[in-house]
């Protein structure tokens, strides 16, 4: 692509973001709304955190 055809079409781009005067989004690209974490990964992280949690417990009951 020329440089001013690159030129013409930031400036395109660019002129639209000129009517929301400071509601400009950060990017222009598209941003997923899924989470980083999938929810099978966060189960299996909340049961072993919980379940060593639990033995811990039951642990200390034992010793005491």
């Amino acid at each position: 692509m020329a440089p001013k055809q690159r030129m013409r079409f930031a400036n395109e781009k660019a002129s639209k973001n000129v009517v929301l005067r400071g509601n400009v989004p950060k990017s222009s690209k598209q941003q997923s709304e899924n989470s980083p974490v999938g929810p099978m990964i966060l189960a299996l992280f909340i049961f072993v955190v919980c379940g060593s949690a639990i033995f811990q417990i039951i642990q200390s009951i034992r010793m005491a």
